[in-house]
C-alpha cells in the first residue's frame, strides 16, 4: 500500500466538502429534538432538497436558486410533518418514517428527466490572503460559500440556545412541555417553528449533495446521509458543538476509507466502504453502555394544551 499517495492537506480540505451535507442536517435536527420533537424524516428532506436543488440550478443556471428552492421545498414538506404530530397528534416515529417514504418516492419522480445532467456548482470562495497561506489556506479558506455557512449555522445555533430569550422557551418546551404551557408559551407554534428550520437545513445538505459534493442526480445519492445524522445528533447529546465534531469525525472516515482504497490497502473494498457506518454505530453503542446521553425529557412526546 503507498500512503505517499495521501496528500494531508487535501484530505483535511475533503473532509470539511465531506461533512458539510450532514452537518447542516443535524444541526437542524438538533433543533428540532430540542424541542422536544423526534423526526426520522431527515433522509427524506434530504433527497427532496437534492432533487428540488439540482432541477432548479438546472433550469436557472443559477446553483444560489437552487439552494434556496432545496431549502423551501424541504421545509414545506417537514411542515406536513409537523401539522400531523403537533396538530393532529399522529405517532411521531410512524409519521417520519413516512415522511423518509414519501420523499424518496418524490425525488424519483422528479429526478427521472434529470438523470445523467450536470448541474453548475458553486465557485471557490476568494478570501484573499487567507486561500494564499501555505498548507493552512488550501485546507481552511479554498472552499465554496456553503461549507463557512455550516459553521456559522452551528455558531448561531449554539449562541441561540444558550444566550437567548427564544431559545431557553425552545429548550423548556423540550424538557417540559406542560410546564411551558403552564408559563404561557405556545409549545406547538414553537415546535412547529423548529421543525420548519430543521426541514430547512437538511434541504441544504440534499442540495450540496446533489449541487457540489457530486454535481449530478443520482436517485437515492443521499445513501443513508440522513439516518447518519439522526445518529450524530445522539453522539452530540444534543449539543451544537458536538453535532459539529460527529459531522467532522463521520466525513473523515468516509475521506480516509476513500485514500486508503486509492492508495492500495489490504483490506476488502466492502468492508472500507462500510466503515463509516460501522464507526457510527460502534460510537453509538459505546455512549448507550456508559448512558453518556441527555436527551430532552419531552422528546417524542405529544403535547395537546387541554392535556
Amino acid at each position: 500500500m503507498d500512503f505517499g499517495s495521501i496528500n494531508p492537506v487535501l484530505l483535511v480540505a475533503s473532509v470539511m466538502v465531506s461533512a458539510t451535507p450532514i452537518l447542516l442536517a443535524a444541526i437542524g435536527e438538533t433543533v428540532v429534538e430540542r424541542s422536544g420533537v423526534l423526526n426520522l424524516g431527515v433522509e427524506g428532506m434530504m433527497i427532496t432538497g437534492a432533487v428540488v436543488g439540482f432541477a432548479v440550478a438546472v433550469n436557472t443556471g443559477d446553483p444560489a436558486s437552487g439552494f434556496a428552492a432545496a431549502a423551501l421545498a424541504s421545509a414545506v414538506l417537514s411542515l406536513t410533518f409537523g401539522v400531523l404530530t403537533q396538530i393532529f397528534l399522529s405517532n411521531q416515529v410512524a409519521t417520519g418514517l413516512g415522511l423518509t417514504l414519501v420523499g424518496l418516492g418524490l425525488s424519483s419522480l422528479i429526478g427521472k428527466p434529470y438523470e445523467g445532467m450536470k448541474s453548475p456548482t458553486l465557485p471557490k470562495l476568494d478570501l484573499g490572503p487567507l486561500s494564499d497561506l501555505p498548507v493552512v489556506g488550501r485546507m481552511l479558506f479554498s472552499h465554496d460559500i456553503m461549507v463557512y455557512l455550516a459553521l456559522g449555522i452551528v455558531a448561531l445555533v449554539w449562541m441561540f440556545l444558550k444566550f437567548t430569550r427564544a431559545g431557553l422557551i425552545l429548550r423548556a418546551a423540550g424538557e417540559n412541555h406542560d410546564a411551558a404551557h403552564a408559563l404561557g408559551y405556545h409549545v406547538v407554534r414553537v415546535r412547529l417553528m423548529a421543525i420548519f428550520f430543521g426541514g430547512a437545513c437538511a434541504g441544504l445538505g440534499g442540495a450540496y449533495l446533489s449541487l457540489v459534493r457530486v454535481p449530478q442526480w443520482t436517485e437515492g445519492m443521499t445513501a443513508g446521509a440522513g439516518w447518519i445524522a439522526l445518529a450524530i445528533v445522539v453522539f452530540a447529546s444534543w449539543r451544537p458543538w458536538r453535532v459539529l465534531v460527529g459531522a467532522y469525525l463521520f466525513g473523515g472516515v468516509t475521506v480516509l476509507q476513500l485514500n486508503l482504497q486509492a492508495a492500495g490497502a489490504d483490506v476488502p473494498v466492502a468492508l472500507l466502504s462500510a466503515s463509516p457506518y460501522l464507526v457510527t454505530i460502534l460510537v453509538l453503542v459505546i455512549i448507550s453502555a456508559r448512558g453518556a446521553h441527555a436527551a430532552p425529557g419531552s422528546l417524542g412526546r405529544p403535547f395537546h394544551a387541554s392535556q
